[in-house]
């Protein structure tokens, strides 16, 4: 934490487990500044569940949670029923109620104790959209109207508005993900003065490079950087090279203990072979013999004995300066060879003007704009239609896209298709019912999802 900021979350010994047993965060005691921190780490270690903690919508096991103010969230999966309004996004649709109705005429008490004072509650939501660049959405619109990366920028606006307004703390669980490039530099923008302590989840470099702070949970342990990311990158750098340097040095001495360990036990057994030749050809008397036989065995024992310590001792720093290296796993994707011919028509896009674009053959295409344009319900009637085998062509605001095939794969932006209570083998299973289940797991493996993940529910706890 930076020396200079105070803390505005603190937790203490905190650990919390799973329903099935399984612990996510072991003993974490970590203090979050009132500036802005980004919270990183590998998919699956934790963050999410952390953040929760902080919200009180889970409870640790063991340890506290003290938090400075009131606590705001933004989830990574904005889950919003399509009739809320922008201004109930904001938070301010009951001041807006009352001060229309004021301004209608109005001299009811429950309209002023609603507005409090806030006369300027209407500029101040204009401002705060304007802030994150929807300066042309209506507070009244509704959420179905918008686009995924509209409906998280409301959101944001919403709680940069409350934070104003309160020295509490928002917590935002990878805010970038629906958001176009110049969507993201307004939520940076947005970050970049933000008011109050942020605590912030991303795999977005750019924003957490605006970060004050960064904290890396991993292991189930949390861990404090100052600075951006690149700053925390440079010090986890520096860190894996002096381990890496201990190992070696760790190995050398292992290699050095168990040659010495080998020599001596070498030169105990000349020494006990000559021994045994004196005892037997009786060069000296019995007793002195047999004292000297005890005297050797019980120095050979004291040797071995330390000979085996400072192996052991070796092993134990190797193990330790093992431990110290971080083996980070890659995600491979690989796509395969779709055996379409060249010159085989898939998908059309056709707008009002007669311009066409062609996808054929195995062409890549990206489909950009901004966010509100309409990129996800055009691919979402092009899905439907063609699935549905009624026409095969989907229209969004002038443009046509026509598909020419019923096999198309679909990633959508929300994944509230999935069943939570429903195992990721089984997932993908379903996704690929003629596929054997050794090429399922072997495609989840490459995903990272190893054996004692796959069994686990899509809805529940997936550790790396």
């Amino acid at each position: 934490m930076s020396v200079s900021h105070q803390p505005s979350v603190v937790l203490t010994d905190v650990s919390f487990s799973w329903p099935d047993g399984t612990a996510a965060l072991d003993r974490i005691s970590a203090a979050f500044g009132t500036g802005r921190t980004g919270l990183v780490g590998a998919n699956g270690t934790g963050k999410s569940t952390l953040l929760k903690l902080i919200t009180g919508e889970l409870t640790p096991v063991a340890g506290t949670v003290t938090t400075k103010g009131a606590v705001d969230y933004l989830p990574q999966n904005l889950a919003l029923t399509t009739e809320v309004t922008v201004s109930d996004l904001l938070g301010v649709t009951d001041t807006l109620d009352a001060l229309h109705a004021i301004e209608a005429g109005s001299v009811e008490t429950r309209h002023f104790d609603a507005l409090d004072e806030a006369w300027d509650c209407e500029a101040q939501a204009r401002t705060a959209m304007d802030d994150v660049g929807l300066a042309n959405v209506g507070l009244d619109r509704t959420v179905g109207t918008l686009s995924g990366g509209e409906a998280v920028l409301t959101a944001v606006a919403g709680l940069r508005l409350r934070s104003n307004r309160s020295d509490g703390v928002v917590l935002l669980d990878e805010p970038t993900n629906n958001l176009d490039r110049r969507a993201r530099h307004d939520l940076y923008d947005a970050v970049t003065t933000w008011p109050g302590a942020l605590i912030v989840v991303s795999h977005d470099v750019t924003l957490l490079e605006l970060m004050d702070d960064t904290a890396e949970l991993r292991l189930g342990n949390l861990e404090m950087f100052g600075g951006g990311y690149s700053d925390y990158r440079q010090q986890v750098d520096q860190e894996q090279a002096a381990a890496e340097q201990a190992l070696r040095t760790a190995e050398q001495k292992l290699r050095t203990g168990k040659r010495q360990r080998a020599e001596a036990q070498t030169k105990l057994a000349r020494r006990q072979r000559y021994a045994r030749t004196d005892f037997a050809n009786k060069r000296r008397p019995k007793s002195i013999m047999n004292l000297r036989k005890t005297e050797a065995q019980v120095s050979a024992g004291k040797l071995r004995g330390e000979l085996d310590e400072k192996v052991a001792a070796a092993q134990r720093e190797k193990q330790r300066q093992e431990d110290r290296i971080r083996h980070e796993s890659v995600i491979r994707v690989t796509l395969p060879d779709p055996g379409v011919p060249a010159g085989r028509r898939l998908v059309e896009f056709r707008d009002d003007r007669g311009t066409s674009i062609v996808l054929q053959g195995s062409e890549r295409l990206a489909l950009t704009g901004p966010n509100g344009v309409g990129k996800t319900r055009l691919l979402d009637a092009l899905v439907r239609r063609a699935r549905s085998g009624v026409g095969a062509a989907g229209i969004q605001r002038g443009v046509r896209a026509s598909a020419f095939t019923d096999r198309i794969g679909y990633l959508p932006q929300r994944l509230d298709h999935l069943d939570d209570e429903v195992t990721v083998i089984d997932t993908v299973r379903a996704a690929a019912p003629n596929s054997l289940v050794e090429q399922v797991r072997a495609s989840l493996a490459r995903f990272l999802f190893g054996e004692d993940t796959v069994h686990r529910q899509v809805g529940g706890p997936v550790r790396w």
